[in-house]
């Protein structure tokens, strides 16, 4: 006899060959209208679902996890962070969690050097410029930006986006420091040519930029706060492709408006999309609506992450990339 197929609901729409490929393998129940879950509807999913496939938008918290079925048994997690869900909470209940790390490695390292490179060359001031016809032509010191290479390059975590950002940035001439939790073994510090501090406040303050390439976790929460972000010259830049909430955005909106701070960009914001209508405002701040792991490449093979989590799990195994508590 056919054994019963998993119940599966989707948070979010997915690339269409991730949706179609579960319809091939689940009894999956899909958000055609692509429309962000409320309370209700994710209590609701959760209660009649085996696995529910939320994202980043998706806050699954101690309550909502109060609320889930009995059937619930994965949470399979469209992305690699999982600061949006109560593991503990859910292990706790039964419930594994599953996401997708080492996906969006590239792509997001990719758009770390994008920011650096459009902040510290004025990018977007010279499209608004052509945008508006308001160019009148070269001129010698017209839209002088600052060159990268020779530049010095704090990164803040130095896991596997933050390596990659420190090879992308070698290319471009820059030098390579970091902070990290944990030193890197020496063979690949060496082949990163890269510098550790163990200070943070040390590195910050002698930094020409800063890249943010740590998690979102209650240790990280406003790493980047008013008193670090005053260590920085105000001849720096701060990039951050990682969660919102590693830096106070208030405090950092300040130190920009006054001129304390060279310039930011920014891909990820502490209130997800409330951001502070005073960042919007600033011509040295280049704001993205979270598009580091934006590529049609990249979304698809986290949907193939998803699809073998839940499969693994449907046979009886253990997911490949199940969330231990203990690693959060």
């Amino acid at each position: 006899m056919p054994t019963e197929r998993l119940s599966v609901v989707v948070t979010r729409r997915l690339p269409e060959v991730v949706e179609t490929r579960m319809k091939e393998l689940f009894d999956v129940d899909l958000n055609t209208d692509d429309r962000k879950m409320t309370r209700d509807q994710l209590a609701a999913a959760m209660q009649r679902a085996d696995v529910l496939v939320p994202c980043v938008t998706d806050h699954i918290d101690a309550g909502l996890l109060g609320q889930a079925g009995e059937k619930l048994k994965l949470i399979a997690n469209y992305g690699a962070g999982v600061d949006h869900i109560d593991v503990h909470t859910a292990r706790q209940r039964g419930i594994l969690v599953s996401n997708t790390p080492g996906v969006m490695t590239e792509d997001t390292a990719d758009m770390t050097i994008a920011l650096i490179l459009a902040v510290t060359r004025r990018i977007p001031e010279g499209l608004a410029i052509m945008q508006s016809g308001r160019w009148e032509g070269w001129a010698p010191t017209a839209n002088l930006g600052g060159r990268v290479g020779g530049r010095r390059l704090g990164i803040l975590g130095m896991g596997r986006i933050g390596q990659a950002v420190a090879r992308r940035a070698r290319a471009f001439g820059m030098q390579v420091h970091y902070h990290n939790r944990k030193r890197l073994r020496p063979e690949i510090e060496q082949d990163l040519e890269a510098t550790y501090w163990e200070s943070l406040d040390q590195m910050v303050s002698r930094m020409d930029i800063i890249s943010i390439n740590c998690p979102h976790t209650p240790s990280t929460f406003h790493l980047m706060n008013a008193r670090r972000l005053k260590l920085l010259k105000p001849s720096a830049v701060i990039v951050n492709t990682s969660r919102g909430e590693v830096i106070d955005e208030n405090a950092l909106t300040r130190m920009l408006r006054a001129g304390e701070i060279a310039g930011a960009g920014l891909d990820v914001f502490e209130r997800g999309h409330e951001i502070n209508p005073r960042l919007r405002e600033l011509s040295n701040v280049v704001l993205l609506p979270h598009m580091g792991s934006a590529t049609v490449e990249g979304r698809a093979e986290m949907g193939e992450k998803v699809i073998i989590n839940i499969k693994t799990f449907a046979d009886g195994h253990r997911p490949p990339d199940l969330v231990v508590p203990a690693m959060l």
